[in-house]
Order: C-alpha cells, then structure tokens, then sequence
C-alpha cells in the first residue's frame, strides 16, 4: 500500500501523537481501541508504531477512517549501537515496502529465539511456564520483555511491573539476554526505502553519556535521519527543553508522541502531549495537505 493516504493535516501539535503501541506489539489495546482511545483524547493525526512490525496499520486504518482521524503508517525499529539498544521510529512508511519487510522479518525472528530463551534461563530459577505465560499474554506475533513481566506479576513473583524488570528482566539479571538487533545504518535505511522519515525515539532514556548521545545523533543523521523526538511521554518535563535546544543546533526536526502502551500508565496517555518548544520545526512540517477526513460516526463503534 502506498504512504500517500497517511499524509496529515496541518493542524495544532497537541493533537498530534506519532508513537504509540497497541497488543500487535506490546501494547494492550487492539489497533482499533487505541485509535478510538485517541479520538476520545482529541488526538487527530495518530501514529501506530508498534515494535518491528506493521500488521496492525489496516486495522487502525480503517478505525481511523471511520472516526475521522488521520492514521499515519509507523514502525519503531530496534537497534543495537554501541552496544546499546535504540528505538528508530519511521513515520509515513509504505507498509508493503519489501526492504522493509524483510528486515522486520529477521528481527521478529530473534525475538522469538530471545522469547524461548528468556523462558529457560527463568525456568533455571524454578519459574515455571513464563514462556508459554508470556505467549498467552502476547495477542499478536511479538512476545516482548513486557509480557514476561506481565507474567511475573501475574503468577505473584513480583509486585509490579518495575520490579519484574529490576529482578527478572534487566541487565545482568536472571531472564536478561542481550539483544542483537539492527544496525542504525540498517534500519534508517528500510525506513527510508520505504518512503518514510526516521525518528531517534525518546532519547532521554538511554543511558548514555552526553558525548555519545551526540555521537548516535551525528551519525543518525549521516544514514539519513530527520528528527528526534523532543516530546515523549517516557521523558521528565524537562528533557523536552534540553532536546528542543538539540534538535535546532543539530537542524533534526521535532517529533512528538505519548510511546502509549496501557491505559493503567496515565503518564503516557493519549491526549496530553505539550505543545513542542518554541523554534522547533515540527516533523510534520512539510506532510502533503489532504482534504478534510470524512464524517465521524460513534466513538464506541470500535471500542
């Protein structure tokens, strides 16, 4: 399918949010409840990006039609640099791009080795089942860390979600196994054969140095990179000044998006972006204009 329907409106940022998950990857609404969900919030022009894969775009697609609602075609991309791991979101992709596809292919392919994996080395601390717990968890073809510590809390082995990570899931911990994803140069690259624009998401939560921060943007923007995520409901207030700053010294243009992914985190909720800072050039900046969506019908009709 081509990205031309996906082009957005021109309309106030707030109403804007170009990240969010839905259960196709580790979120917990379907496509449709969450572009519904976003209607409700007054979101107008909305992203799907779930992780490394694309199969829910018709979906919310079609949803988004009904509501009157822009639906923009996205993916977030996992990345290793520097031994680190990043998120790329692409942002007015065509879906049926078979570079891209490709390589979400073998991505997906590694998480489901790293999904069996996480469920033996867990299963070596006597919890049994994660793995199939996790599957069951997980209603699309992703299973994530996230469904692991869905189970966990679950089966009572920890009180929440934070802690599931801290205990089971991270860095050095029992059901940690590194990931080994795309390289930055690589995933830009399907982005971009995909007609779409690549986003470095929620910089803030990496853990690294100011130094390397700018070395992944420099080089982000040699494979072609447009723009940074400046706005993001997994950022401090803060992080939206300082990134602001980044984005207009660097010339990367300004994203913004909730990264929702349950209703339960209220401090990524859809509907409650900030405006972006002032002299920031927003992503959306040079979208094609469309003609007005169509009539609306029910919020409930897809809830």
């Amino acid at each position: 399918m081509s990205n031309t329907d996906t082009k957005s409106v021109s309309i106030t940022p707030t109403r804007y949010d170009l990240h969010t998950h839905s259960l196709r990857s580790d979120g917990t609404l379907t496509p449709a409840e969450l572009v519904t969900r976003a209607q409700a919030a007054g979101v107008e022009v909305l992203a799907l990006t779930d992780h490394d894969v694309t199969d829910g775009i018709e979906e919310a697609r079609t949803a988004a039609v009904s509501l009157g609602m822009r639906l923009i075609s996205g993916v977030e991309i996992s990345v290793t640099w520097q031994g680190q791991t990043v998120h790329i979101v692409g942002l007015n992709i065509d879906t049926d791009a078979a570079v891209l596809q490709q390589g979400l292919v073998r991505l997906r392919e590694f998480r489901q080795w790293r999904a069996v994996e996480i469920g033996r080395r867990l299963q070596k601390k006597r919890i049994e089942g994660a793995y199939e717990g996790a599957r069951r968890l997980a209603k699309g073809n992703i299973v994530s860390r996230t469904h692991f510590a869905r189970f966990l809390v679950e089966q009572g082995y920890v009180r929440g979600m934070q802690q599931a990570f801290k205990q089971f899931l991270s860095s050095g911990k029992p059901g940690h196994v590194p990931g080994q994803w795309a390289a930055l140069e690589e995933a830009v690259g399907w982005i971009r054969s995909a007609g779409g624009q690549a986003v470095v998401a929620h910089p803030a939560r990496y853990k690294l140095s100011a130094g390397k921060l700018q070395r992944l943007f420099g080089e982000f923007r040699e494979c072609g990179g447009e723009a940074i995520e400046v706005i993001s409901g997994s950022h401090p207030p803060e992080a939206a000044q300082h990134f602001a700053r980044i984005a207009a010294e660097q010339d990367f243009l300004a994203s913004a998006g909730s990264d929702f992914h349950d209703p339960e985190k209220t401090w990524m909720d859809l509907g409650r972006l900030p405006d972006l800072p002032a002299g920031c050039i927003p992503v959306w900046r040079d979208w094609e204009q469309v003609e007005s969506p169509p009539a609306k019908v029910a919020a409930g009709s897809f809830s």
